[in-house]
């Protein structure tokens, strides 16, 4: 079990390279004029105090949004993604972390929809007040595993779906591969954005040649990864963004912040980066 509560991670290095990369999409759907939907099949709490004790607890930001913070020769991917997490926090100061949800509500326009699913009370709870009063938005206390095949295809045509689960238990791994399946059999042409750690357990390490047999036709995956495998197995050393049917551009987006992220981001020699392009 990763046991991945998202306010005790916030603002980490997974959600460095997460948010970098949904930045990236959310800009490139929407420089067309027809609308396009986000959905979120895991949304959480939709923004994180980095002051609570849950953030403090493990203090994982320090080595994620906490060392971009201050920086300022960038590129600007980066300097994009920073842009908004500085939006949540008028006063210069690092205290707020925006969670997907947000990130993508800070992009959308005022015809695109966003559509979020979370099944935790209290981070839904909190979610419809981060919302409230975004009438582009609808919230389900729901599996969004089990919401999203009847959401797609969206009316639009057009969408964006972020699959990105705690991994809080095992099963986890099967049906992100089953919701993952079924989506591209019923939405083709959508822009599918999945996460996943990167772990010594097997269940992860897996993963990635799993979904390899089910991606065909356009697709991307970029992996970070900060410090060398712990000896006893505990805790997450990196993570994988997968995107299929992304935009032409972001590949070569990768290619110049994914060296930059492991020169900030690295806890020790170990560090280093993937990215496979399936996408030309």
């Amino acid at each position: 079990m990763l046991s991945y509560r998202h306010a005790f991670h916030a603002g980490n290095h997974a959600d460095v390279l997460k948010h970098l990369i949904l930045v990236q999409l959310t800009r490139y759907l929407g420089q067309k004029d027809k609308p396009f939907w986000y959905v979120d099949t895991h949304a959480g709490a939709g923004t994180y105090a980095l002051d609570s004790p849950q953030a403090l607890k493990l203090g994982e930001f320090g080595d994620g949004i906490g060392r971009l913070w201050s920086l300022k020769a960038i590129p600007p991917a980066v300097a994009d993604y920073l842009a908004v997490v500085r939006a949540a926090n008028t006063d210069g100061r690092l205290k707020n972390y925006p969670g997907s949800p947000c990130i993508a509500q800070a992009i959308l326009r005022v015809d695109d929809r966003l559509r979020l699913f979370e099944r935790h009370s209290r981070d839904v709870l909190h979610l419809r007040q981060t919302m409230a009063g975004d009438k582009r938005t609808m919230i389900e206390e729901s599996d969004g595993f089990a919401a999203l095949k009847a959401l797609l295809p969206p009316p639009t045509r057009r969408a964006l779906v972020l699959i990105d689960p705690a991994y809080e238990e095992k099963t986890d791994y099967d049906r992100v591969l089953k919701t993952l399946k079924e989506g591209l059999q019923r939405f083709p042409t959508g822009v599918f954005m999945l996460w996943y750690p990167q772990l010594t357990r097997l269940e992860a390490q897996d993963l990635s040649t799993r979904l390899s047999r089910i991606c065909t036709g356009n697709w991307l995956q970029a992996g970070l990864r900060v410090r060398t495998p712990s000896a006893d197995g505990f805790g997450m050393h990196g993570s994988n963004v997968l995107i299929i049917n992304p935009p032409w551009t972001l590949a070569a987006t990768l290619r110049e912040c994914l060296p930059f992220l492991v020169h900030t981001l690295a806890v020790d020699a170990g560090a280093g980066f993937t990215l496979t392009d399936e996408s030309s």
